[in-house]
């Protein structure tokens, strides 16, 4: 198409995404008060409780209170919009697609979505308690740590969102070997340096500074590296073995050289 009709295409995407979360964002609102009392669930325990047992987070301003609910409406619409958003990221890119190509879209797709809400179902199970747990303790003796509604959720946030993104690693593993950007021997032989990588990403993505949340999460990377070689070395066994073949010529060929 001309570039008029592709910027006219992505805008009309573009619109459809702001449509879908402008109406989620209202709705959410409407029930931010449970999707907070939701999100602060798993650290309850460190919370001060009201008399029904339910965890309290504490405002120090009038305007406090609705900055949490709506940051909570709009990064609820975020996640629940998600499929809505990949879909039309991935439709507008779809066109320039090699019909070998295009039969990946829906698997992708589905797996990136699949993935994300994987992994803000563990840090909300697994990471969230003894990360704020560790957090928390590290006042004991000389401070008392008041639970700041704007932190506390706004951390929470971060953590979900951070969690979901970096479980979208198997996704990127599968499509570098698939693609041949980087052979899967490569990948296999050079795990030391991936490791490193893993841990500096794992550093760089969870949003405080505390070891415990960062071994955890580079645990679960770990976790996610080695499951993806494996689903990649048995689904892709022929492309793997090609790839293999070619860096014997290759290093055949250096070393005759």
């Amino acid at each position: 198409m001309p570039l008029f009709d592709h910027l006219g295409e992505l805008r009309m995407r573009l619109v459809r995404i702001v449509a879908c979360l402008a109406v989620a964002v209202v709705i959410f609102y409407l029930a931010s008060e449970t999707l907070v009392r939701f999100l602060i669930w798993p650290i309850s325990d460190i919370l001060q409780m009201n008399t029904d047992g339910q965890g309290l987070l504490t405002t120090l301003d009038p305007f406090e209170g609705f900055s949490v609910r709506f940051k909570v409406s709009l990064w609820a619409s975020v996640v629940a919009c998600a499929p809505v958003i990949l879909w039309q990221i991935l439709a507008f890119f779809l066109p320039a697609l090699k019909p070998s190509e295009r039969k990946w879209f829906i698997p992708t797709f589905a797996a990136a979505v699949g993935l994300f809400i994987f992994g803000t179902v563990f840090c909300y199970l697994i990471i969230l308690n003894p990360a704020f747990q560790w957090l928390v303790d590290q006042s004991a003796g000389f401070a008392i740590a008041q639970a700041r509604a704007s932190t506390f959720v706004d951390m929470i946030v971060k953590f979900e969102i951070g969690f979901g993104f970096a479980f979208e690693l198997p996704l990127i593993v599968f499509y570098l070997v698939i693609f041949d950007v980087v052979p899967y021997k490569k990948l296999r032989g050079s795990w030391r340096t991936v490791y490193v990588a893993l841990m500096v990403i794992s550093a760089m993505v969870t949003p405080d500074a505390s070891p415990v949340t960062m071994l955890l999460m580079f645990a679960a990377m770990v976790a996610l590296y080695e499951g993806s070689l494996l689903i990649s070395r048995i689904v892709l066994a022929k492309r793997i073995k090609k790839q293999n073949e070619e860096l014997e010529r290759e290093e055949a060929e250096e070393r005759g050289a």
